[in-house]
């Protein structure tokens, strides 16, 4: 080869090579390719913007079938792998009004992507850790599992390098909000809890109108909810033990709880009323509709909280509703702030800022200022200003906050780069401190807690140890 056509050759040679390193991930060490891991090209586990997200889904239950249906909207990310300790649950008598389990979200996804791959197939597996273990190519998992296994498949699934969606609350107890946290921290990778309500622009309209000081000094906060037990004539544990659906592995189901019968009180959907696995009302909304407060004013952990039960409780069984009282110290320039929680159907007293024919919605939060009231509907509506002549005088502030592209695709994004999702681990596991402090006291039938946060304790409550980082059965400790 003469000398002008071997300058060709290998300039041509070179772009080849350097195509083929974008392509795959490979660089040159030693004068041989190799390959680079995601993250070096843009952080842990990081895939590139013109590639799949592979998607896993731990918990495919009423909740689960609701997370896979969202991700069949993003043409970015595929679901490759399910995995549920049931074949099929039937939650058409809940909110949920369909079938779920493994069974019914195979199917669904296969159906979704049956028309551009025919021959597309789920893996599906009973036990998550065995998915984990095996399924070498998935990115990121959706787990929406119920509460007490949370932090158990977050924290294995960071380990293993996998991005994370946790829903709400991102765990059952502090101790593992803590444990959690740290771990996003050590891996960095991509997180999002599944408080959607997030992600509204309502919410943002609402911090934004607070910090700007719409209606003035806020000492005051309301958040309720309409939500109760769902067993509402059961008193304690259920007795006796029912016929095990088919297909159900209930004990991989209790996780790290210890062995009980089965019982459809607690299975499926059921379980948040019982606190070996739910959290009650507070547990199921305080994400939600204490988010607006925690971001407006960037609360830390309360110094105290008094939460009573509202109805019969006890300490397997959670109350029909609740109603009690976070305190928040002063925050630089900020003054003390009171939040008092409704559950149960109960609610806030009729302020004098808002109109005499105002009907407070059924779920809502509002604000009290030293100018007036801000009220919004449920987690993530938009800010009400009262009374008429503070909300005519305000003018709204532009826009200060990031604007979200939508809850999933916020996370979806960050995965591939993008700027860290708003209900990332470090804010979510700091929001479900919060509201899982209101739940120790809770369980505890009401108690003052006040609230060590540096050194994880209720000060002079012994018995709230127990609560704060809870018994784990054999073979589901933490590593």
């Amino acid at each position: 080869m003469r000398g002008g056509d071997g300058v060709l050759w290998r300039m041509r040679s070179r772009r080849h090579f350097l195509k083929s390193v974008v392509r795959t991930g490979s660089a040159v060490v030693a004068g041989f390719p190799t390959i680079v891991p995601r993250h070096v090209l843009g952080g842990p586990g990081f895939v590139p913007p013109s590639e799949k997200i592979n998607l896993a889904v731990i918990g495919a239950g009423g909740k689960g079938k609701q997370n896979t249906k969202e991700l069949l909207n993003h043409e970015d990310a595929q679901v490759v792998a399910i995995a549920d300790p049931a074949e099929f649950w039937d939650v058409s008598m809940f909110y949920y009004k369909t079938d779920a389990g493994r069974g019914p979200v195979k199917k669904m996804v296969e159906g979704h992507y049956a028309a551009k791959t025919p021959n597309f197939k789920v893996t599906e597996y009973e036990d998550f850790r065995e998915m984990l273990e095996r399924e070498k190519s998935i990115d990121a998992i959706v787990c929406s599992t119920p509460d007490h296994t949370h932090a158990y498949v977050s924290v294995l699934a960071m380990r293993a390098g996998k991005h994370v969606y946790c829903e709400k609350p991102l765990t059952h107890n502090v101790w593992e909000a803590r444990l959690v946290s740290k771990v996003a921290k050590e891996t960095g990778l991509a997180t999002q809890m599944g408080n959607s309500g997030h992600s509204t622009e309502g919410i943002r309209q609402t911090v934004e109108y607070l910090r700007a000081g719409a209606i003035g000094t806020v000492r005051e906060a309301h958040s309720w909810v309409p939500a109760t037990r769902w067993n509402p004539g059961l008193k304690g544990l259920p007795e006796g033990e029912m016929a095990m659906p088919k297909g159900l592995n209930w004990d991989l189901w209790l996780g790290p709880r210890e062995p009980r019968a089965f019982h459809q009180a607690y299975a499926p959907v059921a379980w948040r009323d019982f606190w070996s696995f739910g959290c009650g009302a507070l547990g199921d909304f305080g994400c939600h509709d204490m988010d607006a407060a925690t971001w407006a004013f960037d609360l830390p952990a309360p110094e105290s909280v008094e939460i009573h039960p509202a109805g019969y409780a006890d300490g397997d069984i959670a109350p029909y509703g609740e109603i009690g009282y976070y305190h928040f110290g002063a925050r630089g320039d900020q003054p003390p702030l009171k939040l008092t929680w409704y559950s149960g159907g109960l609610q806030p007293e009729h302020h004098e800022a808002l109109p005499e024919n105002f009907k407070l919605p059924k779920r809502g939060v509002m604000f009290v200022g030293e100018k007036g009231v801000i009220q919004c509907d449920g987690a993530g509506g938009p800010p009400r200003v009262f009374p008429e002549a503070v909300r005519t005088a305000f003018e709204a502030p532009e826009p200060s906050l990031a604007r979200s592209k939508g809850h999933v695709r916020d996370w979806l994004d960050a995965i591939k780069g993008g700027p860290a999702a708003s209900s990332n681990f470090d804010y979510a596991a700091r929001l479900t401190e919060i509201t899982l402090v209101g739940v120790l006291s809770l369980r505890l039938g009401g108690k003052k807690i006040y609230w060590d946060a540096a050194n994880l304790k209720a000060t002079g409550l012994a018995a709230a140890d127990a609560f704060i980082e809870e018994p784990i059965r054999k073979g589901w400790e933490f590593a």
